[in-house]
């Protein structure tokens, strides 16, 4: 590889070359952090079809995807099914345990992990992954501790960007983007 080649790798490249698996915060990542209530207090919640999409071709390119949210919904249930997600850890206000409860589950080693997290309850799980991916509208302590940081918040394509950063890296994104006959 030439000098001029070498400089254009991504510093977080080795990293991302062993991960197996993508964990991601709900409100605020795969959401934009609002919760809407209405007057009988039911729930909703707005998740971006672009991050679906990127999911999906990541599962498909033979990565994981799972969730640690401090909150019960079963919106999330139902977002997490329809999309595949192999893991799902629900009303989990300390993230770290159901995070070494996923260690369990799926056998990964935590460099074999990618966390997407916005807020302080995520910096336990953060700290300990192989890849800490904070989106653009975290809490600043969140952002100073990440390997990298979205160009978008959360719940607008953020996890789209991660998805593909890590397919890019990976080498699959272009086998991924031959199932659209491009």
């Amino acid at each position: 590889m030439q000098r001029s080649q070498a400089m254009k790798i991504d510093k977080n490249y080795h990293k991302i070359k062993k991960i197996k698996c993508l964990l991601l915060d709900v409100d605020g990542v795969l959401t934009d952090s609002k919760l809407y209530l209405d007057n009988n207090g039911v729930e909703s919640k707005t998740f971006n079809s672009k991050d679906g999409l990127g999911l999906r071709m990541l599962q498909d390119s033979g990565i994981e995807v799972g969730v640690i949210t401090a909150r019960n919904s079963k919106i999330v249930q139902h977002r997490a099914d329809e999309l595949g997600f192999k893991y799902v850890y629900q009303d989990r206000k300390q993230k770290l345990p159901a995070f070494e409860e996923f260690l369990s589950d799926s056998g990964l080693k935590p460099d074999e992990i990618t966390y997407v997290g916005d807020d302080l309850i995520d910096l336990p799980i953060l700290s300990r992954v192989g890849f800490a991916v904070a989106v653009a509208d975290s809490h600043k302590i969140v952002l100073k501790m990440a390997d990298y940081i979205t160009t978008l918040n959360g719940g607008c394509g953020a996890v789209r960007e991660v998805c593909e950063k890590i397919m890019l890296t990976q080498n699959t994104f272009a086998e991924q983007l031959s199932k659209f006959n491009l």
